[in-house]
């Protein structure tokens, strides 16, 4: 994997609207991909992590969430925002950040840009294998 990548949850228009915003303002070399388009076993994660937390792959295979996930993006991007990721690693920070990013995500579907679709816990999702052995009603 030469690539780092960051992997959030694109059924969700809260987690969308803050990836178009690392896409557009935060220099990274990192792939920005909602988890339903990722090759998630070559990437080493599972959907139940993905529908958890945003998930970071770094291109020597270190693995890291929520918080943790974006002080890495962070960690790879311009100077200030290099800052900002350094930040978030601070132990007190880091120790705020997890409570926080929890209650964000039980939140989200009340956030600005947030569709009924980013509420948790979700609905049991269909696989590929279920949908092709489903008859119409």
């Amino acid at each position: 994997m030469a690539t780092s990548t960051f992997v959030y949850d694109g059924d969700c228009g809260f987690c969308s609207r803050c990836a178009q915003f690392i896409q557009r303002r935060i220099p990274t070399e990192a792939r920005v991909i909602p988890w339903q388009f990722a090759d998630l076993d070559r990437l080493g994660l599972t959907e139940a992590e993905c529908e958890e937390a945003v998930q970071w792959v770094g291109a020597d295979g270190t693995r890291a969430a929520g918080p943790d996930a974006i002080a890495a993006l962070l960690g790879g991007s311009a100077a200030h925002w290099r800052v900002a990721g350094a930040g978030l690693r601070f132990a007190p920070v880091r120790a705020a950040a997890w409570p926080a990013y929890r209650w964000v995500a039980r939140n989200r579907h009340r956030l600005p840009g947030a569709t009924p679709t980013c509420a948790l816990p979700r609905t049991p999702r269909l696989s590929s294998a279920d949908l092709g052995t489903k008859r119409p009603l």
